[in-house]
């Protein structure tokens, strides 16, 4: 073993370095106690992320929208607080010790059900996403879809708990002439929509909680229906009857509304599945690259009404080459699936674009596909794929020429 040896002067310092510690440890240090125990918790205050919300002097404050902050998120679950709305006439206030939901139409016996009646059947949890089928009709003006938020903020993604709509229907014994379910909503509006017994038969949810705990207000409290990669408007929140019918409905927002004028002037009617989208949320618009030339993390959700992503690429250099980018797994269907690739900024002007390609094989389409084959419409179902311009200065716009 080598005997340790060091200088006069290291060992000196050393003294004088033992002796300010000390002397510091002498001195009182006054102790901020932390805040107390809490009965529901609050995030930082250090952290602002919010919804958007409709003008505050709009003439139907009871009617619109919220946008989910997706550039503020990570992994794939939207915090219940932060999940987009949609209201077309308010959120009402309903006492789950009062409220019921009526099955009736074509079944053998039409039955009530109460919150607790629901909950005693054996209840399942599912990871999916909701999104309105007007997300994305921002990007027909450059103004709005500034964001990811402004974009594509019409859509969440949460664990959804609940019982399986087929349950309750083998109980009240559907009849064969059953082909659509007629639900409706305990809002001032009754919202109403029409749904293919198959889709209540597949994956159809009565759900009573999100992300562990029951729905808020604004979801649905407390029961909403969950048709998984459906429009969000056929998600009928604060559910309280549902009718076994031969024929749809055609209700006002199954006629008037959530219909596609195609080319030929027809109107497309019941385009119930959310198709393969995709967005960039970091870097995205409104952010910087900050540090100058060099690596980033380029990262962002995809999602389709139709099943799993299958695969996500990235394009650098204005679409001209394409990179696959890697998937957080595991890979759910019908929800959110997180992707990131590394990116090594030669400091250019250049934009950056997703596009998605999901376990059908259906691929994300351009804006003048979508275009093509659905005319330019300006109404709903906008998948086309989102560019981000990068400027020389590091700075993101959702325009080239801003």
């Amino acid at each position: 073993m080598k005997k340790l040896q060091t200088s006069r002067r290291k060992l000196l310092s050393l003294a004088g370095g033992l002796a300010t510690l000390t002397a510091c440890a002498k001195k009182e240090t006054p102790t901020e106690l932390g805040k107390p125990l809490s009965k529901y918790g609050d995030r930082s205050p250090h952290e602002t992320s919010v919804r958007t919300l409709p003008p505050a002097d709009s003439p139907t404050p009871s009617t619109g929208s919220s946008r989910t902050p997706l550039q503020d998120s990570y992994g794939i679950i939207t915090p219940s607080s932060l999940h987009f709305e949609r209201h077309h006439s308010g959120v009402p206030d309903i006492d789950p010790a009062k409220h019921q939901l009526l099955l009736h139409g074509l079944v053998n016996q039409p039955l009530m059900y109460t919150l607790d009646d629901l909950k005693h059947f054996p209840s399942v949890s599912r990871i999916h996403f909701v999104e309105c089928s007007g997300n994305g009709r921002s990007e027909y003006s450059a103004a709005l879809g500034s964001t990811p938020q402004a974009s594509h903020g019409l859509a969440s993604c949460s664990e959804w708990t609940g019982v399986p709509v087929s349950a309750l229907l083998k109980e009240a014994g559907l009849h064969p002439d059953a082909k659509w379910i007629i639900a409706e909503g305990a809002d001032p509006c009754h919202l109403t929509r029409s749904i293919p017994i198959a889709k209540i038969m597949d994956d159809a949810l009565l759900v009573y909680a999100q992300n562990g705990e029951p729905l808020r207000p604004e979801q649905g409290y407390p029961l909403r229906l969950l048709l998984p990669g459906y429009e969000g408007n056929t998600n009928i929140k604060w559910l309280r009857r549902m009718m076994a019918s031969a024929e749809p409905a055609m209700t006002t927002h199954e006629t008037a509304y959530y219909t596609d004028l195609l080319p030929d002037g027809k109107a497309r009617q019941f385009s119930l599945d959310l198709e393969a989208k995709s967005v960039i949320t970091r870097p995205s618009g409104g952010q910087k690259l900050t540090y100058g030339p060099g690596a980033y993390e380029i990262t962002g959700l995809a999602w389709s009404g139709r099943g799993k992503i299958a695969r996500v690429e990235i394009s650098t250099d204005n679409g001209k080459t394409w990179k696959d980018a890697e998937m957080q797994q595991p890979v759910f269907g019908k929800a959110f699936t997180r992707f990131r690739l590394m990116w090594n900024w030669d400091g250019q002007a250049t934009s950056i674009r997703s596009r998605a390609t999901d376990e059908t094989g259906y691929l994300q389409p351009t804006g003048d596909e979508l275009a093509d084959a659905r005319g330019r419409n300006y109404g709903y179902h906008n998948n086309q794929i989102k560019t981000w311009f990068v400027k020389a200065d590091g700075s993101i716009s959702h325009d080239e020429h801003v």
